[in-house]
């Protein structure tokens, strides 16, 4: 895999891991009080990465922007038109979920959950207080990266005893405590797992880092889980990727896996994820 891949689509591809919102702790739909100024431009920064032909409701997040720079708060409402659709023809507008808690203040985070039952690029409607904006999404006719069900990649992940020719092994200053056991004596032994790929130093959408922080504050508990962190780069001059990030057939950064004690994948998110949605992920798994 290119990693001109990663830089290029880390804002502007769509993604998949169904999310049930209802079944989440303190989440809140988007409202009025949070801080926000909307400016003369307005956009949408999709953040997903892997979205796919699917019968089932995908978790597609994006952010907002503006000419006066990341806007958050502001209540969303979007709709998604099928490439078989011209136009738009009678949009049905949900409200979206808001996330602002172990995200990068003032850069809070949307999400929908719509099928995507047609392979390619899908118009995207939101409605922001009275305004309206138009974006796209590109949903393939297959995933890239590996889903929930499907076994993980039992690939060795770089560790303070073997580096793999990773240097470093952690670009998060300082350097976190997630890189002392790999993934390939974790996978499948019988201990649930947690990993999260990510570059804080290189992340292009800047929430890698953010997250790697997230899942430090909250691991103490999950005392039976192993966490685990891999990052993207084999060194901070080159675009060469990690042996762990191709064998996983990752397309962008940051990435979250969950596993089961078997070897299973048991969740995934892509993008950029808040507290809530981690906590989600691994309540499940234990």
């Amino acid at each position: 895999m290119d990693h001109s891949q990663i830089s290029r689509r880390a804002f502007l591809a769509a993604s998949g891991g169904l999310v049930v919102a209802s079944a989440l702790p303190e989440v809140a739909f988007a409202h009025e009080g949070e801080e926000h100024e909307l400016g003369k431009q307005l956009g949408a920064l999709v953040l997903s990465s892997d979205l796919y032909v699917s019968p089932d409701p995908q978790r597609v997040i994006f952010g907002l922007g503006s000419s006066k720079g990341y806007v958050s708060g502001p209540p969303v409402r979007v709709g998604f038109v099928s490439p078989e659709v011209a136009g738009r023809t009678d949009v049905t507008l949900e409200p979206t979920i808001f996330y602002k808690k172990g995200i990068p203040e003032g850069r809070g985070i949307y999400e929908a959950t719509p099928v995507l039952d047609v392979a390619g690029v899908w118009n995207g409607f939101a409605r922001v207080e009275k305004r309206d904006i138009e974006f796209a999404i590109q949903v393939n006719a297959a995933p890239l990266a590996p889903l929930p069900g499907h076994a993980a990649s039992r690939a060795p992940s770089p560790t303070l005893a073997d580096s793999l020719d990773v240097k470093p092994i952690c670009t998060r200053q300082p350097r976190c405590d997630l890189h002392d056991e790999s993934l390939t004596d974790l996978i499948g032994s019988g201990v649930p797992v947690a990993v999260l790929f990510g570059t804080p130093a290189r992340c292009q959408s800047e929430y890698c880092g953010p997250v790697l922080d997230t899942m430090l504050s909250i691991r103490d508990r999950y005392p039976d889980t192993k966490f685990v962190h891999v990052e993207i780069y084999q060194n901070n001059r080159t675009t060469d990727l990690v042996p762990t990030v191709e064998a996983w057939g990752l397309p962008t950064e940051p990435w979250m896996f969950t596993v089961d004690a078997s070897g299973t994948i048991a969740g995934r998110l892509d993008g950029a994820f808040g507290q809530q949605e981690m906590i989600h992920l691994l309540d499940a798994l234990t």
